[in-house]
């Protein structure tokens, strides 16, 4: 403090030269390169730096096999293993991008936030799945894999039952614990099992118990996630305990006399369990997202910062210490307002790796580890970066001249090009890297060395981008440009050509024709025009360049018969049809032109493109395009389209149609190439980019112009596949029914069946529960139905008889129909119809307390006036047909807004429903039933804290 009224600030300031971000090299700084972000993977990147400088699970990466024929970004294994070299010998930050589409993600993945520990989990699965059968097989096991014990020990009778079980990782506390010693107590920590909690003992009924876990087997690399995120069920949230817990640099787990530890394993001359910190990863933010980053020491010594593309050198007490959390008030250092900053960002999951075991997973990793087929692929493409890299720095000191010739032109029209008259970027294009600053008439020289074409013999001509989009020679250099600088030469080209940093200057070089006097370029005659010719042949219905000659404005169309003839090799005697091919885009535009009429009359200009034919034969079959603008406007809008079957996509027929084709035209194309009688019988559905497969929802009945629109959907580009079904009815009939798929339950809530329905969409409910009444096997058609509307196991919504069937949308949740229990339908007054849910607070795997889950069937329940939970619980194991065991260690709850109330068994359970209406809304009063969820498959890890989709790799 200062004198009164004053504020005494205190600030700590470290000059970090090498944190300019643009000039900063991590390779050359720490020997290591980082891994660049897509948008939110952070969490992952932390995560794979971890794993890949565990050199014996890299090395295991690196002998999965794979094979040159893969692609990486639709392999996992595969991409692993190119990531994975590429860290250890590219100079640069490395993308994920291969790795995370081998996982099969959309970019909508790469921008959301997921859980290092689920992504930690998934990924292991995997990878443990694609090891199997290989010579890698069991490494995820033999790296990570520990065991524990579960045991109740009864106290007064001679009974013990144990449970084994593996893990992958370990799910400490950090609540209400100091260190990581205080968590390992927690976990071993004894509960007794008396009063109403006595454990029943096979053949010795309730006893008084001890329940308990210890550790069988530690792994060599132990993994410990930190439970920063817990559930607040006073608040209804998530929120992240940012409380300081302290982790040592070596880990003792034999401790105070191997207290972990099961007695087979603590005896004597087993393995010791000393463990040293490898990794640290970091959570920086709250509950709803922040950042990843990771510390690793990679040689046991130098601790090492991984944050996403960077890699920086730095002290054990940032690594470790200023890793422990808190916000500065409970260690011993209340003065230090830094800390007080840092209070977000604590460790939140550590790799140890067991000291017997350091040599053996710290072991060294080679090129020769990594397949011949990898290294040659991956040293070639870094090689290519590197050049490309070298080529860009440098592009502004040259110019690329791009030459063709009438031969590029003959060469292209008609395979590779069909509209204007050539490809620029076509490889065979010939390409001049020159100087900038040098004349052109280094480009003559060298052309003039290339391709053995005298100086004398070269006349240039510029290219224009016309207002109609097309790409034309405008006009011949003249002595005045031979001696212009190039880079003056490319600031006169219209438009300027500029690609990936490159200065671009497209030339058509003109030489003389074989008529040429003396072989040499004749002049120009004054007011004539530069014109190319392209021959439309009508019986092989093909598209060539023929050739170009000067004409003069005032010549007429009739007048280029000769030459046209002499191109084509056709009599004079042969009727031709002349069309001008005008532009493309955004439609086809080439017309006939009057043999009368002049150039200048038809506004010919230098580059103007004409296209010729023959009359089509008056006898034998007619040609498909008989004359050339209709060819044009078909090559225009062709499209070759894949098709496969909605369900089973392994089989894809491919067609070539129009773009311009209708739903209709499409369909009786597809029914005509599989054989099938009725096109209208055919359902399309668009293709999703993202998934790589088929979308949600099939496209509706001529809800499409054309063929174009199908295939391109909201932003996504355009693509060439389509999925087809085989309907039993046409579809435009389909469309007119509404279609249910309807889950029937007995009384006992176990589904029976699931039952499509076709009805007519102005249908009622009624009528749809009639036709399910008729369907049902030995229904009685007396018997009373209801509908509902069931989501995450909650009974969201009974329907009115009277309800349309059209508003009813069963995609997102199940419909589910009953028989009204003759209970119900004889009500009394005092009586009270409530919804039962099932739901648990425990996680399968670790026992910890999570958020409330429903699982199972719910269903309807009436409860009769002055019942007690007791007469209530035998009622409901009846109705369900639990044996009176299990149903024993089930607890009944009072639920309001997802709060559980316990109820005792002498409660008066209708008079905790005390609204004066029957509502049965999801956030509405509803009985509970707490019960472990046997049939419950791995879930989300308790720590998962973003509320977000799952992690899925589907590779």
């Amino acid at each position: 403090g200062g004198e009164r009224g004053s504020v005494t600030i205190e600030a700590r300031v470290k000059v970090r030269t090498e944190d300019n971000y643009f000039s900063y090299d991590s390779k050359k700084e720490t020997g290591h390169v980082g891994l660049k972000n897509q948008g939110a993977t952070c969490y992952m990147n932390s995560l794979l730096q971890t794993l890949f400088h565990l050199p014996y699970f890299r090395k295991a990466v690196y002998h999965m096999p794979t094979s040159n024929e893969e692609l990486a970004h639709k392999s996992l294994p595969l991409a692993l293993q190119s990531l994975f070299y590429k860290l250890q010998f590219n100079p640069n930050a490395v993308s994920t991008k291969d790795l995370t589409r081998s996982f099969g993600w959309d970019t909508m993945d790469a921008f959301t936030q997921h859980d290092v520990q689920e992504l930690n989990r998934v990924l292991s699965e995997k990878l443990e799945e694609k090891m199997k059968g290989t010579s890698v097989e069991n490494t995820i096991q033999h790296l990570f894999e520990g065991k524990v014990v579960n045991y109740i020990d009864c106290v007064n009778v001679d009974y013990k039952s144990t449970r084994k079980e593996t893990f992958m990782d370990l799910q400490l506390d950090v609540k209400g614990c100091k260190d990581i010693y205080e968590s390992f107590d927690k976990y071993v920590e004894v509960e007794t099992l008396e009063g109403d909690n006595k454990y029943q003992a096979e053949g010795h009924g309730l006893q008084d118990a001890r329940k308990g876990v210890l550790f069988e087997d530690f792994p060599p690399v132990l993994q410990l996630q930190l439970k920063r995120f817990e559930y607040d069920f006073v608040h209804d949230m998530m929120v992240k305990i940012n409380q300081r817990y302290e982790f040592p640099e070596h880990l003792d787990l034999d401790r105070d006399g191997h207290k972990y530890l099961t007695k087979d394993s603590a005896r004597e001359g087993a393995a010791s369990n000393s463990y040293s910190l490898y990794s640290v990863l970091v959570h920086s933010g709250g509950v709803h997202g922040g950042h990843y980053y990771a510390f690793i020491r990679p040689d046991g010594k130098q601790w090492l910062k991984f944050d996403d593309d960077k890699v920086t050198k730095v002290t054990s007490e940032v690594a470790v210490e200023e890793q422990f959390g808190g916000d500065g008030t409970n260690d011993g250092n209340n003065n230090n307002p830094i800390r007080a900053q840092m209070r977000f960002s604590n460790a939140y999951m550590l790799v140890y790796i067991r000291d017997a075991d350091r040599d053996h997973i710290l072991c060294d990793v080679a090129k020769e580890d990594i397949a011949g087929h990898l290294r040659e692929r991956l040293d070639e493409e870094q090689k290519e970066k590197e050049r490309r890299k070298k080529e860009k720095q440098e592009a502004h000191l040259f110019t690329y001249v791009r030459i063709v010739t009438d031969k590029d032109l003959a060469a292209q029209v008609g395979t590779t090009v069909n509209f204007d008259l050539v490809d620029f970027t076509n490889p065979d294009v010939l390409s001049l890297k020159i100087s900038k600053q040098e004349k052109f008439s280094v480009v003559k020289a060298q052309v003039a060395e290339r391709l053995g074409i005298p100086e004398a013999e070269q006349r240039y001509w510029m290219w224009a981008a016309r207002e109609n989009q097309t790409y034309r020679p405008s006009k011949p250099y003249g002595p005045e440009e031979e001696e212009t600088k190039l880079q003056d030469l490319t600031l006169k080209d219209s438009p300027r050509m500029t690609e990936h940093g490159k200065n671009y200057l497209n030339l058509y070089l003109e030489t003389p024709l074989g008529g040429s006097p003396g072989g040499k370029l004749p002049e120009i005659p004054r007011s004539s025009i530069l014109l190319f010719f392209k021959l439309y042949d009508v019986e092989k219905q093909s598209l060539t360049f023929v050739g170009r000659t000067f004409a003069t404005e005032a010549s007429k169309i009739r007048d280029l018969t000769p030459v046209l003839c002499s191109f084509a090799g056709y009599s004079l005697e042969d009727d031709l049809v002349i069309y001008e091919e005008i532009k493309y885009e955004p439609a086809v535009m080439c017309e006939k032109l009057e043999r009368h009429a002049t150039l200048q009359k038809c506004q010919l200009e230098n580059g103007d493109i004409i296209c010729f034919q023959k009359l089509p034969p008056e006898d034998g079959p007619e040609p498909r395009h008989a004359y050339v603008d209709d060819y044009l406007n078909y090559v225009k809008n062709r499209q070759m389209v894949k098709f496969a079957k909605r369900e089973e996509q392994s089989e894809v027929i491919e067609l070539e149609l129009s773009k311009v084709n209708t739903y209709n035209e499409v369909t009786e194309a597809l029914a005509q190439k599989i054989g099938l009688d009725d096109p209208t019988k055919i359902r399309l559905t668009a293709h999703n980019q993202y998934s790589d497969g088929p979308r949600p929802n099939p496209i509706k009945y001529q809800s499409y112009e054309k063929l174009s629109d199908m295939l391109v959907q909201g932003y996504q580009a355009p693509t060439d596949t389509l999925y087809y079904e085989i309907l039993d009815i046409p579809l435009f009939e389909l469309e007119k029914l509404k279609s249910l798929k309807i889950a029937y339950h007995k009384d006992t809530t176990e589904e029976c069946e699931t039952y499509t329905l076709r009805l007519p969409k102005d249908s009622k409910v009624e009528e749809a529960l009639c036709e399910l009444r008729r369907r049902i096997p030995d229904a009685s058609s007396t018997e009373q139905l209801r509908l509902m509307e069931v989501f995450y196991h909650k009974i969201y919504k009974t329907y009115d008889a009277e309800d349309k069937i059209d508003s009813i949308n069963d995609q997102y949740w199940t419909l589910r129909a009953e028989a009204v229990s003759e209970e119900e339908r004889n009500m009394g007054p005092a009586d009270k119809l409530v919804h039962v849910y099932h739901f648990t607070t425990k996680d399968r795997v670790s026992g910890n307390t999570t958020p409330m889950q429903t699982f199972g069937d719910p269903f309807f329940f009436v409860l009769r006036e002055g019942e007690t939970v007791r007469e209530v619980r035998e009622r409901i194991r009846s109705k369900l047909q639990v044996s009176e065991e299990e149903f024993s260690k089930w607890k009944v709850a009072f639920i309001t807004m997802s709060k559980p109330e316990y109820l005792k068994d002498d409660d008066v359970v209708i008079t905790k429903f005390t609204r004066g209406r029957d509502s049965y809304g999801p956030w509405e009063n509803y009985l509970g039933l707490d019960h472990e969820d046997k049939n419950r498959t791995r879930k989300k890890p308790q720590g998962s804290h973003y509320d977000n989709k799952s992690i899925k790799i589907s590779c």
